[in-house]
Parts: C-alpha cells; sequence; structure tokens
C-alpha cells in the first residue's frame, strides 16, 4: 500500500509531537489559579515531580515533605503510599494532624542515595501503590527516565523531595530534565482565623518552578479540611513576569 504525501506528513507529526495527545488522569487542587497553569487541569498522575526547600529545609525538608502529604491525601485515601527516607525522623503523628490517612503510608528506611533510588523505583512499579515519595538528594537523567516508566506500569504518583539529610555541600544537580513539574516549598506563618487566638492552619510559600506543557507560578497557600486539601491564600509575583530592575547611581 502506497501512502499519500499527506498522510506520511500526517503520521510524521503524530510521531514528533507527542504532545498534541490527550492529557492523562490528573490530581486537582480545586482553584484555578493553580489548575490553568498544570497540564490537564491538574497534578498529572503517572508522572514524576520534584519538591524542594530552601536554607536549614534542605536539610530537614519539612516544609516540602508536609507540602507533599497534603497534596497527595486525596490519593492516600484510595490506596497504599510508599515513603522512602534516609533518616527515621518521618513524623507520622504530623502527617495526621495535616489530614494524611497514616494507615495508608508504608515508611521505608534505606542506608544510601543509591538504595533510596532504587526502592523508590520498584515502588512506584508495584501494583495497588497509588503514590511514592522518596527523599533524595540528586536526581539524574537517568533515574528520572526509570522513574517514569515505573510510574506508567500502574499510574503511580511520583514525589522526589530534593534532600541532604547529614548535611555537606550540595552537589551539581541535572534534575528536572524529566519531571512533570519541579517546586520549592518554605514555610510561611500562620493567621489565626478572625476574632480568634492562637496559631492559624499551617502555611506555605510555594513557587511552581517549571512546568511541563504548563507554566509556572507562586503562590501562598493554607491547609484546609475541606474536600481538596489545600487552597490559595494569596497570590504571589510571577518572578518569570516581573520588569528587570533598573540601576541607578547614587551620588
Amino acid at each position: 500500500m502506497i501512502m499519500s504525501s499527506k498522510a506520511r506528513l500526517q503520521a510524521a507529526r503524530a510521531l514528533v509531537s507527542p504532545a498534541s495527545s490527550p492529557p492523562g488522569p490528573v490530581l486537582p487542587f480545586g482553584d484555578d489559579r493553580i489548575d490553568g497553569l498544570l497540564p490537564g487541569g491538574g497534578l498529572p498522575l503517572a508522572r514524576w515531580h520534584e519538591a524542594g526547600g530552601e536554607g536549614l529545609d534542605v536539610e530537614t525538608a519539612v516544609s516540602a515533605a508536609a507540602f507533599v502529604a497534603a497534596v497527595i491525601t486525596p490519593l492516600a485515601r484510595k490506596g497504599a503510599v510508599v515513603w522512602v527516607m534516609r533518616r527515621d525522623d518521618l513524623h507520622a503523628p504530623g502527617l495526621f494532624g495535616l489530614g494524611f490517612p497514616t494507615r495508608s503510608l508504608v515508611q521505608v528506611k534505606v542506608r544510601d542515595e543509591t538504595q533510596a533510588l532504587a526502592v523508590l523505583e520498584d515502588a512506584l512499579g508495584c501494583a495497588g501503590i497509588v503514590a511514592a515519595v522518596g527523599e533524595i538528594d540528586t536526581v539524574d537523567l537517568t533515574a528520572g527516565r526509570r522513574f517514569q516508566l515505573a510510574c506508567e506500569r500502574h499510574g503511580a504518583l511520583g514525589f522526589a523531595i530534593h534532600r541532604r539529610p547529614f548535611g555537606g555541600q550540595t552537589r551539581r544537580s541535572v534534575s528536572g530534565s524529566s519531571s512533570a513539574t519541579r517546586w520549592t516549598i518554605a514555610p510561611e506563618p500562620s493567621e489565626p482565623e478572625s476574632g480568634e487566638f492562637g496559631l492559624g492552619a499551617p502555611r506555605w510559600r510555594v513557587s511552581l518552578d517549571r512546568c511541563r506543557g504548563g507554566r509556572s507560578g507562586a503562590w501562598i497557600m493554607e491547609k484546609t479540611d475541606e474536600p481538596y486539601p489545600l487552597r490559595v491564600v494569596a497570590d504571589l509575583a510571577d518572578r518569570q513576569l516581573a520588569p528587570p530592575q533598573s540601576l541607578r547611581l547614587v551620588g
């Protein structure tokens, strides 16, 4: 059978234009200010994502872990979540306080970075695992591709939380080329409800630094007890769209 020139052109476009395929299932945030930036209207499932912190949080990963736990809470109500860590300091009661169903949590302690990468890949490829989280310093290109293939086996969502659990100098990272999204999370002071005293709901300064097929953005977000576990408190300026500061000579 001889294909016409038009048919050959259409076949070639289908091969080189994967973005034209319809988006897969997603995990929505429930707010158009976030979902509108993400392909398909939410955090893509069957993909892996990255989250990290700033300053001391690079070593402790407290803010990033809390944010990721809140994000995947709707999935954790439906199946098992594996959490891979090099330090045995994941505070399950704290996750429960965030609304995370700890009965779905499977904690795996590993001895080093190499084992953490291997266990996270295995967990992502296991049937019945809806999400897997790994506290990992760096994800190189090879590991990222392996994570993606593992996610696609059963549609699991993966999160690599960048963490140096024992401090030390930051290694050069080439991560992000194959992850669906990359986030930076920092703590934000809470505010009590109007007319109340004490602490309010936990808040974070959330930056979506990179999104394949979407756009970046930044917000202050707060934990809620509503169907969607996070809500936007305030929008932050888009750093990519901010005009450059002009230099002024003084004196």
